[in-house]
């Protein structure tokens, strides 16, 4: 297959220009006859699912999008993968318009909506792929080639002579992200991918993307399971109400929003009061009681102070025994972001 040529300069895979989605919702009429009324009233709202939104992504990268419900997180997929068309602004897939060259960028992408199948319902998965297979180009060498590599690393040959309908979630999932990758896409766009699976079957699949994007596959998740950014993704984009607010590494997330780090110390001994780490820019907070009075857990901006001035500063009450350190979960940086 002939994939999509890069922009030499830039070495850009993806790239949003102050994108823009509005969608214009009916107005609702209360009382037995607002539905009588509505027929006959054309009034509507104006909705900005997108607003003025612009972002780059690399080739290879790894990037997780996320935000509250509605944010627009989905649309903005949507768009890129063409199958909403901007209110205004434009969107680049290696360099081409996947609006004004449909085909010739829907080729070279990968899509799964979470919950969405692409997979024929009522037809053997394997039948499916045969299907996806012919669609695409992808000639017979390559094509067993790609399916011993999904059974190995996604056990997708017990699934194969299954009907689609009769898939639990979590192998309809497998089959779903084997299938989007059939054609060995550059660029692989996924919405929901691990919504309602057990953690077994997230666990199969995080291990399967890192695969893929370690690969070179370009890859952006929109996720509720914050795990998956974690643990996957090495830059995060925040939407919020069709507007992004955050673009950065975690790392930064955190230093931006400030919330602490905490940092538990157990000693081999009860400590010396640990009021005068206040004035070094700590707070005492109580920590696990489980652990018993030799324990001392303050909270600190990385920012301020690294972790090894810390353990040092905690290593003036006495005599250290272990320490655990405790970064603050992406969901409490988000809550605090929206």
């Amino acid at each position: 297959m002939e994939y999509l040529a890069l922009e030499p300069r830039s070495q850009v895979m993806i790239e949003a220009k102050n994108l823009v989605k509005i969608f214009f919702v009916a107005k609702r009429f209360n009382g037995s006859f607002g539905a009588v009324k509505a027929l006959f009233n054309r009034e509507a709202r104006e909705v900005r699912a997108v607003d003025d939104i612009s972002f780059k992504i690399a080739p290879g990268d790894f990037v997780g999008y996320v935000g509250p419900n509605g944010a627009g997180k989905s649309t903005t997929i949507k768009m890129l993968a063409g199958i909403l068309h901007p209110s205004d602004g434009e969107i680049l897939i290696g360099g081409v318009s996947p609006q004004r060259h449909r085909r010739q960028v829907a080729k070279n992408l990968g899509v799964v909506f979470g919950q969405r199948t692409q997979l024929w319902w009522d037809l053997p998965v394997v039948e499916s792929y045969e299907l996806l297979a012919a669609m695409y180009g992808v000639d017979r060498e390559r094509y067993l080639a790609a399916m011993k590599r999904f059974d190995e690393l996604l056990g997708i040959g017990e699934l194969l002579d299954v009907p689609v309908r009769k898939l639990s979630l979590g192998q309809r999932m497998r089959a779903d992200i084997a299938a989007a990758l059939l054609h060995d896409p550059p660029v692989l766009f996924l919405d929901e991918p691990t919504i309602g699976l057990d953690v077994v079957a997230k666990d199969h699949i995080r291990s399967f993307l890192r695969e893929v994007n370690a690969r070179g596959t370009t890859v952006l998740l929109t996720t509720h399971d914050l795990s998956d950014i974690e643990e996957l993704c090495r830059r995060v984009m925040v939407v919020n109400h069709g507007k992004l607010v955050f673009d950065g590494c975690l790392d930064a997330l955190r230093a931006e929003i400030g919330v602490p780090t905490q940092l538990t110390v157990d000693y081999t001994q009860p400590p010396a009061n640990g009021e005068t780490l206040s004035g070094l820019g700590f707070q005492v907070v109580d920590g696990d009681r489980a652990r018993g009075p030799n324990s001392l857990t303050v909270a600190f901006d990385r920012a301020l102070i690294s972790a090894s001035d810390a353990i040092k500063a905690l290593g003036e009450l006495g005599e250290i025994k272990d320490v655990h350190l405790t970064e603050p979960a992406i969901e409490q940086m988000l809550k605090q972001l929206y």
